[in-house]
């Protein structure tokens, strides 16, 4: 893990900046303002202190299909916690600005422009890539625009929820962008969720209808989904959703249509679809900014998150503006329908680009496949996560990506989902893809569906971290040790500190509420009731008084710290996880970076967490390793990580005790989930999330809350001032010999 006394190694920087979306944005921003805006800095600090002229300038300078005009971008004053609203007046349609283009000179007109009629919009691709289907955007909008009718016909409207458990398929995009061209509001869930977590999820909501793919495949296997869909109807029975219609079964085999005429109050696709009588016109209801079209779903939470018309706008400033995508895109997000970065893959259409849509295991039928398929379909946007290029690097040989396949038409692999190990920055550009190749690690959250922190094309990336502050994210860090409460005011730290990750400005994407919390007690009391702000405050990137005209702040819960020579944003795990032994705080994340790093070809996972049980006097960091397959867990490896941790991070990074586990919790994107492992093994009991993978994982940690009885009947070794557990490998020890 970086520190932020030395300079990382420079690994990328762009040959042309001057020709990026971002500098032309800068230029025009300058012409219009009389300023003399030169860098990502002066634009970033631009797009704080006047965030109103910058979101103004955006929208008229990248439109999008609006009718009506607002007097004000948003109440500069008001508190964040009231949720202001945004470009009062315009009213526009998400799904019409994903299928057409604004005219520049008169934005309420739409255009075919970059998604003309017979180029290609889609492309599916299911696992093993297999059932290769492309789909062009005139077919795309007849698609939507039927299913659009059918809806209509079966009592969709503005407002109402339509829900689908499903594959990343066309069929689940035409869903999403169908009812949102009715102004209603879409939520997924993906195929691999149990049937209690997918109703934990839809009695809440109270969906008018279900979509459900008939068959799942993954990993080789397929899965028949009628008893999914009879749980589902049942479930929806029992709690009395109010308006719920019924499933509609989608055709994952195209060819042959499972029979779900036996299956409760489930109609197939083909019999929903002929309610339309075979009208394909888009019947685009526009709605106001502040009317939400999608349901997603954070830590357990449901969040109705105000994207309507912000989702455009904000793809208009991450897309053009950070990644300049555009109509020669090919954009490929591995993603289930469960993670929110689908919504990122559906985004990149709104800038003409064409979406390869992937659905099952990347690493069938070998390893290669999945990054074959990206040069096969000349892709320039990969999105994955740390653990896809984990896996191809620490692989028996590594795969190296340019060695399997041309990837020249690759502009930039985006990754995000969990920490990026900085061995994995030198890893891809010393081995695994060309050095042209701009890695794009990005953080964020479900909740505002938007990064906090990414990559620019006028600064250069460093190894570490994220290149910098996302445009108009007022990002400080706050010190973490303040408790927070009513009236708190929270206290910025120096810039290279580490510290809460907070927000200090109003942003667009905010989420209006959670879903059912007519009080709003619950929306305030996660995001806002931490701290108030305390201005003048340092500005993120140049630690100058900037003052703040609210008084509150978003607190998001993520502990990072700022290159103070860089600027980039280090992410050293969630703020609840943060490790505090004796008092010295740090991330999880700077354990699993040693690991990573010098013992790849052993372990293969890794979770590191503290324990604090009522009677503790002090905070114990524990630390789980999964091996590789052949691979031994002994004394000889607990021995080194412990020496390596202790050399790498500091002998107060040591863990007191290191165990071998045969599964790690993890959500069904593949995240491992810390908290409720550091609650179990704290002694408290705990209730598995629906959005968890593997729930049974958890039984396994609730044995070490009374590690001292597994202690107490192993035969203990004595190694240097250490003490080693040998039926368990457990090695404790406040820090190990030298």
């Amino acid at each position: 893990m970086a520190s932020p006394s030395i300079m990382p190694r420079k690994l990328w920087e762009h040959p042309n900046p001057d020709a990026t979306n971002m500098a032309q944005f800068i230029r025009d921003v300058n012409k219009k303002r009389g300023l003399n805006m030169k860098t990502f800095q002066d634009l970033h600090k631009f797009s704080i202190d006047q965030r109103t002229d910058f979101w103004s300038d955006l929208f008229q300078l990248h439109p999008l299909i609006h009718t009506g005009s607002y007097d004000h971008v948003v109440d500069p004053n008001a508190r964040m916690d009231s949720v202001p609203s945004w470009f009062s007046g315009v009213k526009l349609n998400f799904a019409e600005n994903i299928l057409y283009t604004a005219d520049p000179r008169n934005p309420s007109i739409r255009t075919l422009a970059g998604k003309e009629s017979e180029k290609v919009a889609l492309t599916e691709v299911r696992e093993g890539c297999t059932e290769i289907k492309h789909y062009t955007w005139k077919q795309l909008r007849s698609k939507v625009g039927l299913l659009a009718q059918a809806m209509k016909a079966h009592g969709v409207a503005k407002g109402d929820r339509v829900a689908v458990v499903a594959s990343n398929s066309t069929d689940t995009l035409t869903v999403f962008l169908a009812v949102t061209t009715l102004g209603g509001i879409f939520s997924s869930s993906s195929t691999d969720m149990g049937s209690q977590g997918v109703l934990q999820r839809l009695t809440q909501i109270e969906p008018k209808w279900i979509f459900v793919d008939d068959w799942a495949v993954y990993n080789g296997k397929t899965i028949d989904l009628k008893p999914k869909m009879q749980e589902i109807v049942e479930g929806m029975r029992k709690s009395k959703a109010k308006g719920f219609q019924g499933v509609v079964s989608m055709p994952r085999f195209q060819e042959k249509p499972a029979d779900v005429s036996h299956v409760a109050q489930t109609m197939s696709l083909a019999a929903f679809l002929s309610r339309a009588g075979g009208n394909s016109e888009l019947p685009f209801e526009k709605v106001d900014f502040k009317d939400p079209f999608l349901i997603v779903y954070s830590s357990g939470e449901l969040t109705q998150s105000d994207f309507h018309a912000l989702a455009d706008e904000f793809s208009k400033k991450e897309g053009v503006l950070h990644v300049d995508s555009g109509p020669t895109t090919v954009n490929l997000q591995y993603t289930t329908t469960g993670w929110i970065m689908y919504l990122m893959s559906t985004m990149a259409l709104q800038h003409g680009a064409r979406s390869v849509l992937y659905d099952g295991s990347p690493f069938l039928p070998d390893l290669k496949a999945f990054i074959r398929l990206v040069g096969e379909q000349k892709v320039t946007d990969l999105g994955i996560s740390p653990r896809y290029l984990q896996t191809l690097a620490s692989a028996s040989p590594p795969v190296i990506p340019k060695e399997v396949t041309d990837l020249s038409n690759l502009r930039r692999v985006s990754s995000t989902g969990m920490v990026l190990p900085e061995s994995l920055f030198y890893w891809f550009y010393d081995s695994g893809f060309p050095p042209s190749v701009h890695l794009n690690n990005i953080s964020g959250g479900t909740d505002v569906a938007s990064s906090f922190a990414m990559g620019n094309l006028l600064t250069p990336l460093y190894a570490g971290g994220c290149q910098g502050p996302g445009l108009a994210m007022n990002l400080q860090v706050y010190d973490q040790t303040i408790e927070g409460g009513k009236g708190i005011k929270g206290k910025p730290l120096p810039i290279g500190e580490a510290g809460e990750l907070v927000v200090t400005s109003a942003f667009p994407n905010q989420p209006v509420k959670f879903w059912g919390d007519t009080s709003g007690q619950k929306y305030f009391d996660a995001y806002y009731a931490r701290f108030d702000s305390n201005s003048p405050s340092p500005s993120s990137l140049t630690a100058q008084p900037l003052l703040i005209s609210s008084t509150d702040v978003w607190t998001h819960g993520d502990y990072i710290f700022i290159h103070p020579k860089t600027g980039g944003v280090y992410f050293l795990g969630r703020a609840d996880g943060v490790l505090n032994p004796s008092g010295v705080r740090f991330g999880s994340a700077e354990i699993y970076n040693v690991l990573e790093t010098f013992f790849a070809d052993d372990i293969q996972d890794s979770i590191c967490v503290g324990q604090r049980r009522p009677s503790d006097n002090d905070e114990s960091v524990m630390l789980f390793l999964l091996m590789k397959p052949g691979k031994k867990f002994h004394e000889q490896l607990v021995k080194e990580v412990k020496r390596r941790i202790g050399k790498e991070c500091s002998p107060r990074h040591v863990p007191r005790f290191v165990f071998e586990t045969k599964e790690i919790p993890t959500t069904v994107n593949l995240k491992k989930v810390e908290l409720p492992v550091k609650r179990i093994v704290s002694g408290e009991k705990v209730t598995p999330s629906g959005t968890l993978l593997n729930p049974q994982s958890l039984e396994y940690y609730y044995k070490f809350a009374k590690v001292e009885e597994l202690v107490g009947v192993k035969k203990i070794i004595v190694v240097g001032r250490s003490f080693l557990l040998v039926d368990c490998f457990l090695l404790e020890a406040s820090f190990p010999s030298y």
